[in-house]
């Protein structure tokens, strides 16, 4: 039986971490979960290229967005989305404790202009200067854009790149990707209905994973997976993962005859 394959599995992705519940400590975690990502897609031989960030001091993310360039990139990285919730004594902390923070991960296909058509007339464009962590100001001319889609309220900043228009083009390219992500999700949600994939439904608020540090285990708990070799995972090695949570996937289209 030939299963369906996604319409969105060979795109390229924009993913979106963002440090959530733990204040510093997500912000820390959401740089880690970055740079976990970063060395699995060279590990795919993907590129990475950085598109917006915004730091706090201890030099995490709040927030952080990211291209990633390659075939079979969404294939692989759809799985990501969802709460990741890390267990461990932040360095902070002088008592000892374990703290648990979570960081969200949003992982879109990148939508190109025959997928999103933005019209001039439905988008307003701000510039404003770009500032570093915080708060100093890397450069003093007004390089940093945020689009704003009127229709949907959706926004896009970026002033990671060179040139105002460099960045305006990263604004947009996040911009039609979000819009294109709205639409597929309220598409899933009306074909879906009740229906829920063991895989997870992809929702932000969703606990997907636990990184729990004193005992070196990641547990994802979509598929109940515990492998114990944390050091490794955060450093990208996510592949035992990802093949596992095909799997399951496969599995499941297939036991649902889709």
């Amino acid at each position: 039986m030939l299963l369906p394959k996604d319409p969105n599995d060979d795109k390229n992705v924009i993913v979106e971490i963002r440090g959530a519940a733990g204040g510093d400590e997500a912000a820390l975690f959401a740089s880690d979960l970055y740079r976990m990502y970063t060395r699995y897609a060279d590990s795919q031989g993907w590129k990475v290229e950085l598109m917006d960030a915004n730091t706090n001091d201890l030099g995490g993310f709040k927030e952080v967005i990211f291209q990633i360039i390659g075939k079979g990139a969404y294939s692989k990285m759809k799985f990501e989305s969802g709460a990741h919730r890390v267990q461990r004594i932040p360095t902070t902390e002088s008592g000892g404790r374990i703290h648990t923070s979570t960081s969200t991960v949003a992982v879109m296909p990148e939508a190109e202009e025959v997928d999103i058509e933005i019209l001039d007339k439905d988008i307003r464009v701000d510039t404003f200067c770009s500032s570093g962590a915080g708060g100093q100001s890397v450069n003093t001319t007004k390089s940093a854009v945020r689009v704003t889609h009127i229709p949907t309220g959706i926004v896009a900043t970026c002033q990671d790149g060179k040139s105002q228009n460099s960045n305006k083009e990263k604004a947009l390219q996040v911009l039609r990707t979000r819009i294109y992500d709205m639409m597929r999700q309220e598409e899933e949600a009306k074909y879906a209905g009740e229906r829920k994939s063991k895989v997870g439904t992809g929702d932000r608020s969703e606990r997907i994973r636990t990184y729990n540090f004193p005992q070196s285990r990641v547990t994802d708990h979509r598929i109940g997976l515990t492998v114990h070799k944390l050091d490794q995972v955060m450093n990208g090695e996510i592949e035992e993962i990802v093949s596992a949570l095909t799997l399951a996937e496969q599995a499941e289209m297939m036991e649902k005859g889709e």
